[in-house]
């Protein structure tokens, strides 16, 4: 059997494809010259396993995706204390671009907008590096993160380097109000390079199921960044990763996100699984249309809202046995998304041979919508593998089991 989450993950692709509203990011002549037709989704679960569709191996640059990564190695390497001392945690309410301080501290209001970018750059290894060394370890990081080595663009680089007019004046007004450790020019060079790291909608996805994982990436299990690190990283995505976006976005998407002006859009959904969208048509606040597009579709059609009470169904499988000539499937639990991938997954990758296949949902408490459109799609595939499809549901957890296309389940009352 074959999974049909690809298959959906390529019609959402498709289903917004036709929106060419939106503009590049003209005032960097690197990303004016992007393509604004090319479109990529990835998602990467906390069981390690990818969904890729459309342009996923189109390389750009990271943009100001990397911030939540630079917040997490400055936590790292200096503490939660030492980084709030620098940094505040509340949204700005304005533009990513804006001079967003505190009023008597002067602190940036957060690490996700510009001006605490350009500090939290400073904080990113040992006290005093330059830009360069800070470079090295952030492409190290972000590496880990990825699973494959990365590389500064530094063609892109440099001419982000010529039209960081604005930037520039920030971090001379960071420097008057002492969070500048080395120059403002070296800060400046610092979060550019950071900025300019080249990654793929794959990378994107892996890095952010870290996020998603707890710190450890579902691939390796290598522990990349520490729990209480990773919480405060998607607190502080939660609230202020959109720009002065970001309290629609909550509300509407209820992913905690992240976006980048060459078109990147990542979103980690803890416990479940790292999303990546890429296009790089922008809208006014400079996040990605049909990324953003993408990411409302994902929320709504799987029910990924961060605020959704449905509990994560990662041990929904419970086994599969034979009996009596049968392959008898054993779900369990609340069965949502994460849990019906799971359920999904083992079909693909291991297809019974039996001609008949039960579905046993008897210790099953409760499924949402999502989780029952897919476990009937997947009977739905089964039974045009030629497979004859059982199914006991002694609670009634799963009423009206329709296939589809006129297709219904046999019916057992008594347990497999």
């Amino acid at each position: 059997m074959k999974t049909p989450i690809k298959d959906y993950l390529s019609e959402i692709v498709e289903s917004v494809r036709p929106d060419e509203s939106g503009e590049v990011a003209d005032y960097i002549p690197t990303l004016a010259q992007a393509n604004p037709d090319r479109l990529a989704l990835a998602m990467t679960t906390v069981s390690g396993r990818t969904y890729a569709t459309g342009d996923t191996d189109t390389e750009f640059t990271i943009q100001s995706m990397s911030k939540p990564f630079a917040y997490a190695a400055a936590i790292t390497e200096h503490g939660t204390d030492k980084i709030d001392s620098i940094v505040g945690t509340e949204p700005s309410g304005e533009a990513f671009n804006e001079l967003s301080l505190e009023q008597g501290t002067h602190r940036p209001k957060n690490p996700m907008i510009n001006v605490g970018a350009l500090t939290i750059n400073q904080f990113v290894c040992q006290p005093g590096a330059n830009w360069k060394t800070r470079t090295k370890h952030m492409v190290e990081l972000l590496s880990t993160l990825a699973g494959r080595k990365l590389r500064v663009d530094y063609d892109a680089y440099e001419c982000e380097m010529d039209t960081a007019h604005r930037n520039m004046s920030i971090a001379h007004m960071l420097a008057a109000y002492g969070f500048i450790e080395t120059t403002p020019h070296d800060a400046v060079r610092g979060y550019t390079a950071q900025c300019s790291v080249l990654v793929n909608t794959r990378d994107v996805a892996m890095m952010t199921a870290v996020l998603a994982n707890g710190g450890v990436n579902p691939v390796t299990n290598q522990t990349v960044l520490g729990r209480s690190v990773v919480r405060r990283v998607l607190s502080v995505m939660a609230i202020a990763g959109m720009y002065d976006e970001a309290g629609e976005w909550f509300t509407e998407v209820g992913i905690p996100a992240k976006s980048g002006v060459a078109g990147g859009l990542l979103g980690a959904l803890p416990g479940q699984a790292g999303l990546a969208a890429f296009s790089p048509r922008l809208n006014d606040h400079g996040n990605s249309v049909r990324s953003i597009a993408i990411f409302r579709k994902l929320s709504e059609d799987l029910g990924l809202h961060l605020m959704d009470a449905d509990a994560i169904g990662s041990r929904a499988l419970r086994g599969t046995r034979v009996s009596n000539g049968r392959s008898i499937i054993e779900i369990q639990g609340p069965v949502n998304f994460t849990a019906a991938e799971i359920i999904l997954n083992r079909l693909a990758t291991s297809t019974p041979s039996e001609s008949e296949v039960v579905f046993d949902v008897s210790r099953v408490g409760i499924v949402n919508p999502v989780g029952r459109t897919l476990i009937l799609e997947a009977m739905r595939r089964l039974s045009h593998d030629g497979k004859e499809i059982l199914f006991y549901d002694p609670e009634g957890v799963l009423p009206n089991p329709d296939m589809g296309e006129g297709l219904l389940p046999v019916i057992l009352q008594d347990a497999p």
